[in-house]
């Protein structure tokens, strides 16, 4: 992104916010399998995401494109790597839900874009406008109220911030497309999610699948709440600045704080309520100056005399 201005591809865009509508939305999801053992889903979950992503490719007859990818060494790497990535993410989350620790789970998706912005910026050499900047200023003001007031589970934000900042700089340079890359990730990861389903299934306690048809039915759909986000945002990756990937990722967790205020009844601290506004702030900042750079390098040039 330069400092006269860009313009954004549309689909990346709107993919990207296809997304954090997703992620944003879990915690609704997340209350159906509340019951499950955090690994014990994640590991259904990645079992569930295979066939649906088996299927799609077959529809779309991208066979080729997925043995491509299963042919180049660094690819394969650089999907093992991210594997471990999103399912260490995964499980931090959901574990972080399971045992109340929702405020640190919220903190670690507000502390995500700072990290994405700033793997853009450092690793992939993005620039910023001046505004751009102060946006990222008056947004990091904000995570900063509320990270003061959680240090006890910072160590978790941090961890869940840090492994998805990764995994997307990981996915948005892997020479894999989103469906091809997504089906090798959970490949990788099947052997473990296989063994773990097995042993839980072998426990005292017995299979998830056996808790009821509602509670099977929500962990299967497990498959397609995986599968769908994550292949917009390695979409909208592969289309969009990182710096400002990084920025949409703020929405997310405006949704759960949303939920956790209209629909969970959650008691709205001032410090939320201090970060909340400064976000949004700077999400009005930063939308401002992409605009009014968009209609800049639209503008008609006049011909020379």
């Amino acid at each position: 992104m330069s400092e006269t201005g860009t313009h954004y591809d549309r689909t990346g865009l709107a993919s990207a916010i296809g997304a954090h509508v997703f992620w944003g939305s879990m915690p609704l999801y997340l209350q159906l399998v509340r019951t499950v053992p955090a690994v014990e889903y994640v590991a259904w979950r990645i079992l569930f995401t295979i066939p649906l992503c088996l299927a799609v490719i077959a529809w779309r007859r991208a066979w080729p494109e997925l043995r491509t990818a299963m042919r180049d060494r660094k690819t394969m790497l650089t999907l093992l790597a991210s594997s471990i990535l999103i399912g260490v993410n995964w499980f931090l989350y959901v574990w972080s839900i399971q045992t109340g620790h929702v405020y640190a789970a919220s903190l670690g998706y507000y502390i995500l874009p700072l990290t994405m912005m700033l793997l853009g910026l450092v690793v992939l050499g993005e620039k910023l406008t001046r505004w751009q900047w102060r946006a990222i200023a008056i947004a990091g003001v904000g995570v900063a109220i509320l990270a003061a007031g959680a240090l006890s589970t910072l160590w978790l934000s941090l961890s869940m911030a840090i492994t998805f900042g990764l995994y997307g700089l990981l996915r948005k340079t892997v020479k894999a497309g989103p469906l091809p890359g997504l089906t090798l990730e959970a490949a990788i990861l099947a052997p473990i999610s296989l063994a773990l389903a097995w042993w839980y299934a072998a426990s005292p306690a017995g299979s998830a699948l056996a808790q009821g048809p509602l509670v099977a039915f929500a962990v299967a759909m497990g498959g397609p709440m995986t599968a769908f986000p994550l292949i917009m945002f390695a979409f909208a990756a592969r289309r969009l600045p990182y710096t400002v990937i990084g920025f949409l990722q703020f929405s997310s967790p405006t949704i759960v704080f949303l939920l956790g205020l209209l629909v969970f009844g959650e008691e709205l601290h001032p410090a939320q309520l201090a970060c909340f506004a400064l976000i949004w702030t700077a999400a009005a900042v930063f939308l401002w100056d992409a605009f009014h750079n968009a209609r800049r390098t639209r503008a008609p040039v006049a011909p020379a005399a």
